[in-house]
């Protein structure tokens, strides 16, 4: 399980014990999770199955590799685990940038902050 589900899954539940969320209007029914109305119609049945299968579209699993990476950036004790951590962060966002085939200034100055604020 990802951290940020973790995290999520023991604040929900800490919510339940408190009984925060007893009086919610969808309380005790189904949530309608698979809202696919805005697809297409023709693209729908094609959309289920990866969706189904698991699939996630390389930027976006990019994406959350840097997430990772920038978790294990943060958690890093020593120097030699900040600057793996920092080696696969530049890694992973050097491959969105070829991916997009656009500068991704804005996250290198995010990356250059993140990186002087962790030390």
């Amino acid at each position: 399980m990802w951290l940020l589900d973790r995290l999520a899954e023991e604040r929900i539940e800490q919510a339940l014990a408190r009984g925060e969320l007893d009086d919610l209007p969808t309380r005790g029914r189904p949530l309608a999770l698979d809202d696919d109305s805005m697809v297409p119609e023709h693209l729908r049945a094609g959309y289920r199955l990866l969706k189904n299968a698991g699939y996630l579209p390389e930027e976006l699993e990019t994406r959350r590799e840097i997430h990772d990476a920038e978790e294990l950036l943060r958690i890093a004790r020593t120097e030699e685990e900040r600057a793996h951590a920092g080696a696969r962060l530049r890694l992973l966002m050097s491959r969105l940038e070829s991916r997009r085939g656009s500068s991704l200034s804005l996250q290198d100055d995010y990356y250059r902050r993140l990186c002087e604020r962790l030390g």
